[in-house]
């Protein structure tokens, strides 16, 4: 991902209020973000309870910034990740909706999605997979798994 300003990111939000992108509260050590190593930024609103906002590079141009709500209730069983789709999940998986933009929104019209609860997708496929079959090219399935999460999450924003 390319790094963006506080400006920028303020701006890129397409389904928010300006009070509530007023009231958006930056990810910690916003400053010092190792962007070569995120396909998105997401991040909770330490202040505002169920929260949480999600930066994603669009597949034709500008990143997309989406306001989140997690949902009150939890999957009853282990959820699966929509985005990093990692069966050996190491944190927990949330339901997030998003109100859409433009008219559909005012309506009342969401999306929702299962994304790690504290958005450590690109992490997760950075991990080396284990070995499949010998001969398995673990390094060709990491690089598969990181374009699969970018298109994922492009693919949700474009939804919004």
């Amino acid at each position: 991902m390319l790094p963006i300003t506080e400006p920028f990111l303020r701006s890129s939000f397409v389904n928010a209020s300006r009070r509530e992108v007023g009231e958006l509260t930056l990810p910690p050590g916003f400053d010092a973000i190792d962007w070569d190593q995120l396909d998105y930024l997401g991040w909770r609103d330490p202040r505002i309870a169920r929260r949480a906002y999600v930066v994603v590079p669009a597949l034709d141009g500008d990143p997309t910034g989406i306001l989140l709500r997690q949902a009150e209730a939890s999957p009853r069983a282990r959820a699966q990740c929509s985005w990093c789709q990692d069966v050996r999940l190491p944190n927990d998986v949330v339901f997030y909706s998003a109100k859409r933009s433009g008219p559909a929104g005012r309506n009342g019209n969401t999306i929702g999605t299962l994304v790690c609860q504290d958005f450590e997708c690109s992490r997760n496929v950075r991990r080396t997979p284990p070995l499949a079959y010998e001969g398995y090219d673990v390094e060709a399935a990491r690089l598969r798994r990181i374009d699969e999460l970018r298109l994922r999450a492009a693919s949700f924003a474009a939804g919004v």
